[in-house]
């Protein structure tokens, strides 16, 4: 049973990573300020859901766990809500998000 554990403990933890790594170099190839918010903060929830739940099942006592828990629930709605202040704090300074110029070449970022 601890094997199995294991097994899905690093699975998740790996998973996690990988996301977090290329989510991050995506990250570097998006346009504008809103993309780039939209992707960090959907690649910031689930690497955080992942990676705490392979810490989750590390753990060695019930009240570690829990506190890897709490923290993955402070995450999931401190996460999502940043972002949200951030795009609304960008809309509200009159940052136009970017478009494609005419005739189909992209524009300066």
């Amino acid at each position: 049973m601890a094997l199995v554990l294991d097994i899905l403990s690093w699975v998740l933890l790996l998973a996690g990573s990988t996301l977090l790594v290329i989510g991050g170099l995506g990250l570097m190839r998006m346009p504008d300020f809103y993309s780039r918010i939209q992707a960090a903060g959907l690649t910031d929830t689930l690497c955080s859901i992942l990676i705490l739940l392979g810490l989750t099942l590390q753990a060695d006592s019930i009240p570690v766990a829990a506190k890897l828990l709490f923290t993955l629930a402070f995450l999931l709605f401190t996460g999502p809500t940043a972002a949200h202040a951030l795009a609304k704090a960008a809309r509200h300074d009159h940052l136009e998000p970017w478009r494609r110029a005419p005739g189909g070449a992209s524009s300066k970022r």
